[in-house]
């Protein structure tokens, strides 16, 4: 993506959608990631909707590092339990990019920018404010078409309510809905099938 812009410019919305490709193109995503100075995350659908989400704040991290921390001390390798990690979300003709807050897989993904899903058994959204409807209704269709078995979402209320989906069939059913404190009680073998 030769004409990306630099965010230094100070240019208006149509002057920067002047300068992005028809298609923005998992390449063109690694490429935005990457130039992006403050943080944010670019992703697309497989039907080529970008997104762009804000910067993680420290409460959104907290509980990120929370889950990480919990599921390394329950004995998965932290090779296999990755913040952040792009995946790559099968779609008709072309490819989406999604890069959920944690994944959990079955074996050391290789080093790639857009892992495949097909080693994939856990996605972990935490909802930021403005993102629930691509949370709750969105990712979650889209992780139930690729196959992924388990998408939990973390809601940013008082008890921080964990929803934990199982895929059955082509879409996800609720297995459990409890607070993040309680589920830190458990063992993530009691909840990863």
């Amino acid at each position: 993506m030769d004409n990306l812009v630099s965010y230094d410019d100070p240019m208006s919305a149509e002057a920067v959608g002047m300068h992005m490709p028809a298609m923005v193109t998992l390449d063109d995503l690694a490429t935005m990631n990457a130039a992006d100075p403050n943080g944010h995350r670019y992703e697309t659908s497989p039907q080529g909707v970008l997104s762009v989400m804000p910067p993680a704040d420290s409460e959104h991290a907290r509980i990120a590092s929370r889950l990480f921390a919990w599921l390394i001390m329950a004995g998965w390798p932290a090779e296999q339990v990755l913040q952040v990690a792009g995946i790559r979300i099968p779609g008709p003709g072309r490819d989406g990019g999604r890069i959920p807050d944690l994944s959990v897989w079955s074996k050391v993904p290789p080093r790639e920018v857009w892992l495949s899903v097909a080693e994939l058994l856990l996605v972990v959204e935490i909802v930021s404010p403005g993102s629930e409807a691509m949370d709750e209704v969105t990712k979650r269709h889209e992780y139930a078409s690729a196959g992924i078995s388990q998408y939990w979402v973390v809601d940013r209320d008082a008890a921080q309510t964990v929803t934990l989906y199982q895929l059955s069939s082509e879409s996800y059913t609720e297995r459990a809905k409890m607070p993040l404190a309680w589920l830190l009680q458990t063992s993530p073998s009691d909840h990863l099938v």
